[in-house]
C-alpha cells in the first residue's frame, strides 16, 4: 500500500501539480479534473484533509466508512487513515490539506481533536448537507482560496481564522447530522421493539390456554393495535417498514403455521381445530385456509 508523508508527495501520485505551500494547500476539484487519477487504490497519507463535493459522480472511501452520499458531501481524511477512491472526472467543489506542522505551528488548534472529533480516524464520517447550507461553506473554502493565491505577508494569519472558521460551521453541520442520526436510531429502536411486542402477541394470543376477552377479534390488527395503545396505521406502517410485510399478513402466517400443524400432528376435526384458532364458523376456516393454500383443510390433511 502507498503511503505519502507529504502533501507534495501525495499531489504527484494523484497527478496533478504540486501545492505552492509545503504545509498547507487549497484546491477546487474542477482544476483537477482531467488531470487526477480518476481510480485511486487505498493508500495512506499523514495529513489532514476536509473537502465539500458540490456535484460529481463516484465515491471515496475513507477508512471503513463506504457509504458515500450521493448529494452535496462533506468529508474528511484523517492521518494514516486507509484512503481510495472510483470517481467520474465530473467532480466540483473544494478541499483543503493541512499538515500536522502547519498544525503545531498555531496555538489555536491545540485541542483541534477535542474540539473537532469528525477529524479522528474512527469518527471522520461523510456526510450530506442541504443546498441551503451549502453557499455558506463554499463561501468559507473561497475566502481561504482568494487569501492563499493572494501576496499579502500574512495571509496564513487570515487563513488560520478561516479555517477556523470552516472548522466550526462543519461542526455545526456534523452536530445537526449526529443530533439527526441519533433520533433516527431512537426511532427505529423503539420501532423494533414494538415490532417484536407485536410478534409475541400473536402467538400468545393463539396459546390454547389464553382466554380472549369478550369480542376479542386476534385476527385483525386492530386487537393488537389497541393491546398495545397505539394507532392500527401505526403499527401496518412500522410493521411493513422493517419486514415488507403487512400486520395482516403476520397475523395470517401464523395462523396457517398453526393450523397446518394441528392438521398434520393432530386428529382434531376441522371444526375443533377452527375454533381453536378463533374462527367464528369452519366454513370460514375452510374459506380462509383454501385462499392462502390452495387446498381445503382436508385435502392438506390427506395428502401430507
Amino acid at each position: 500500500m502507498q503511503h505519502f508523508k507529504t502533501i507534495s508527495e501525495y499531489c504527484k501520485a494523484i497527478g496533478i501539480s504540486p501545492p505552492k505551500h509545503s504545509n498547507f494547500d487549497i484546491r477546487s476539484f474542477e482544476e483537477n479534473m482531467g488531470q487526477v487519477t480518476e481510480k485511486m487504490p487505498p493508500f495512506r497519507h499523514e495529513f489532514y484533509s476536509i473537502a465539500i463535493k458540490k456535484d460529481g459522480g463516484g465515491k471515496a472511501i475513507s477508512g471503513h466508512y463506504t457509504d458515500f452520499p450521493d448529494g452535496v458531501t462533506i468529508f474528511f481524511n484523517s492521518p494514516f487513515q486507509i484512503l481510495s477512491w472510483d470517481i467520474v472526472p465530473d467532480w466540483s467543489g473544494y478541499y483543503i490539506m493541512i499538515s500536522q506542522d502547519f498544525l503545531a505551528s498555531s496555538h489555536l488548534f491545540d485541542r483541534l481533536l477535542d474540539d473537532y472529533p469528525f477529524l479522528k480516524i474512527d469518527e471522520s464520517i461523510p456526510f450530506e448537507i442541504s443546498k441551503n447550507d451549502l453557499p455558506g461553506i463554499l463561501n468559507i473554502f473561497a475566502l481561504i482560496k482568494n487569501e492563499y493565491l493572494s501576496d499579502h505577508d500574512d495571509k496564513f494569519n487570515f487563513i488560520q481564522l478561516y479555517i477556523l472558521l470552516l472548522l466550526n460551521q462543519v461542526k455545526r453541520l456534523f452536530s445537526k447530522q449526529v443530533d439527526s442520526r441519533q433520533a433516527v436510531d431512537q426511532i427505529r429502536k423503539a420501532d423494533l421493539k414494538l415490532l417484536s411486542r407485536f410478534q409475541k402477541l400473536i402467538k400468545t394470543s393463539f396459546y390454547p390456554d389464553v382466554i380472549l376477552e369478550t369480542f376479542a377479534n386476534p385476527h385483525s390488527p386492530s386487537y393488537y393495535a389497541r393491546v398495545l395503545s397505539i394507532h392500527p396505521n401505526h403499527l401496518n406502517a412500522v410493521v411493513k417498514s422493517i419486514t415488507g410485510k403487512t400486520a395482516l399478513k403476520h397475523i395470517h402466517n401464523h395462523i396457517l403455521k398453526l393450523a397446518k400443524a394441528e392438521l398434520v400432528q393432530t386428529d382434531l376435526s376441522v371444526k375443533e381445530i377452527a375454533y381453536n384458532l378463533h374462527f367464528e364458523s369452519p366454513n370460514n376456516f375452510s374459506s380462509f385456509f383454501k385462499k392462502n393454500t390452495g387446498h381445503t383443510p382436508l385435502t392438506y390433511r390427506k395428502n401430507q
